[in-house]
């Protein structure tokens, strides 16, 4: 079978939920015997969001291979259960470096290097780099909306693509916005006539339009958008706000979105199997009315779409145990030993996740702190994992000074050192250590329990490590390390003895990046069922 690609963009506003179609539509595509990548270009100039604030960009979703990438990845993996790789995230900045990379090699034969083509054509580069491989659709989101200058050479490229390929192996599907005014009881079809028409300005002629709206679409507003906007009725699809994020997919299956572009691709296998995705809503839908409040007490908690994966990791979590978990977050900045009792008591379970910089770290050491000595169920992810060695060493050790280097390179016990193929690293971007990575699980301890088996392969994003000077210290101590690398130097997981605590764990790798609505992560799913015990 021939490839064949769809894009989805977007107007009007952003934030329509253009990545949650995409992963709709990724999985019901799947189900109908597909093998589908999903792919999303980002127009900023970043080389990838791994240098950005995650109040600038929400969380970084790291894949296997390493690549730092959008958290619209993070939906297309859990929607899909497909690995995703450095393919399937691209910035205009990496663009730009690769063209301007060429251009002192001396590829470009001394031409003038123009955005038509030589920009166009690396895009397209990435756009094809699933050809002749076992893919059979791509399906490429394009990041921001149509019209913003950033983008504009993303929206060529996808265009000429469109040329460059038969009629029925390329499809546009464009996610609009039908705002509903309350006072005239209507829904507004302008923005979204604007929006097709900006995007007709641009030589794209939309094939379907999935609009964002709140409530039903009348059937002669329907009529009049496909009028207006040049296409068939039926191909205006309604996207209306899910009561859960992964009844998308059914919802859009109802409203025919799969259907339409089966039509316009001219793909045989139309017949969905949807079966175990609707098994799955059903198990969601009726877990108990039971609720475990978990905090997540971060350092970035102003924009929550920072420990995105985290959070929905806990749902996961809650669906298979068959318990609503309501996710608070807590600002590590706000907590101190007096105080940590007070903000902390109506949880029945505490996350500390990932971060750099010393911000709030003293809330977060206090917070584990906490966890530790009232013997509330505690995961520690990544920095929550080298701020639980701290604690305990110096609160068990009584080693007072005990730091990460991080935070202090100079300090007397650092039971956190940077690892030492970071000690010459120089440039941020790209150069942690990343993605996937094998740990070998100690035998009788609560990691093996949780992931009942011995060898396991987790994802990575640090520079910072376990200081193995200070191993058999804390070990005699009690927190024991119950995961570490093949070759035996990197501790990947700590915890304490399950005699003296009902679940306290703590990994420096992050299971949230590979936690699927139907297939939680194992810490997750152990962290909620010590809740119900």
């Amino acid at each position: 079978m021939k490839t064949k690609y769809i894009f989805v963009t977007g107007g009007v506003v952003s934030g329509l939920g253009k990545g949650i179609t995409a992963a709709s539509l990724g999985r019901l595509l799947k189900n109908r015997g597909y093998k589908v990548v999903n792919q999303k270009f980002d127009p900023y100039l970043n080389v990838d969001p791994g240098t950005m604030s995650p109040y600038e960009h929400g969380e970084v979703f790291v894949t296997d291979d390493g690549a730092e990438t959008d958290l619209d990845l993070g939906h297309y993996e859990r929607f899909t259960d497909e690995n995703l790789t450095k393919n399937s995230s691209i910035t205009m900045g990496k663009i730009y470096q690769s063209v301007l990379e060429r251009e002192r090699r001396g590829d470009y034969l001394g031409k003038t290097v123009q955005v038509i083509p030589h920009v166009t054509n690396a895009i397209k580069e990435k756009i094809y780099s699933f050809e002749n491989t076992d893919v059979d659709i791509v399906i490429t989101e394009i990041g921001g909306t149509v019209g913003d200058i950033e983008g504009l050479s993303i929206i060529e490229a996808i265009r000429q693509v469109g040329i460059e390929n038969d009629v029925e192996d390329v499809i546009y599907v464009h996610v609009t916005l039908l705002p509903y005014i309350s006072g005239s009881n209507e829904l507004k079809s302008k923005p979204t006539q604007h929006s097709v028409k900006e995007l007709q300005s641009f030589g794209i002629k939309p094939d379907i339009l999935v609009c964002r709206t709140e409530v039903d679409i009348p059937d002669n507003l329907r009529e009049k958008i496909a009028l207006f906007c040049n296409v068939r009725k039926e191909s205006v699809i309604a996207n209306k706000t899910a009561s859960c994020l992964y009844e998308v997919p059914i919802l859009l299956e109802k409203e025919g979105l799969a259907e339409e572009v089966c039509k316009h691709l001219c793909l045989e296998k139309c017949e969905p199997h949807n079966e175990k995705w609707e098994e799955m809503l059903n198990k969601i839908k009726n877990v108990s009315n039971n609720v475990i409040k978990v905090a997540i007490v971060g350092k970035y908690v102003k924009l929550e779409d920072s420990y995105l994966s985290v959070a929905e990791s806990l749902k996961h979590a809650g669906f298979e145990n068959g318990v609503n978990v309501k996710v608070d977050f807590i600002d590590a900045e706000l907590i101190t030993a007096k105080n940590a009792k007070e903000k902390l008591k109506d949880y029945s379970a505490i996350v500390v996740p990932g971060g750099f910089g010393n911000r709030g770290i003293e809330g977060k050491i206090q917070t584990i702190k906490y966890a530790r000595e009232n013997k509330v169920p505690f995961l520690g992810i990544c920095l929550g994992m080298q701020m639980a060695v701290v604690e305990f060493a110096r609160d068990v050790l009584k080693l007072k000074n005990a730091n990460s280097e991080e935070f202090d390179e100079i300090c007397e016990d650092p039971v956190i050192h940077i690892m030492y193929s970071q000690k010459d690293v120089t440039k941020k971007g790209g150069t942690m250590r990343l993605g996937s990575y094998p740990c070998i699980i100690k035998k009788g301890s609560l990691a093996e329990k949780l992931y009942k088996q011995i060898e396991i392969n987790e994802r990575h994003r640090h520079r910072f490590e376990y200081n193995n000077d200070y191993k058999e210290r804390l070990e005699e101590a009690g927190l024991k390390c119950s995961g570490v690398s093949p070759d035996g130097t990197l501790v990947e997981m700590v915890e304490l003895e399950q005699d003296k605590h009902p679940f306290f764990i703590a990994s420096q790798f992050h299971p949230e990046f590979k936690s699927r609505p139907d297939k939680p992560a194992p810490l997750f799913v152990g962290l909620i069922k010590a809740c119900l015990k």
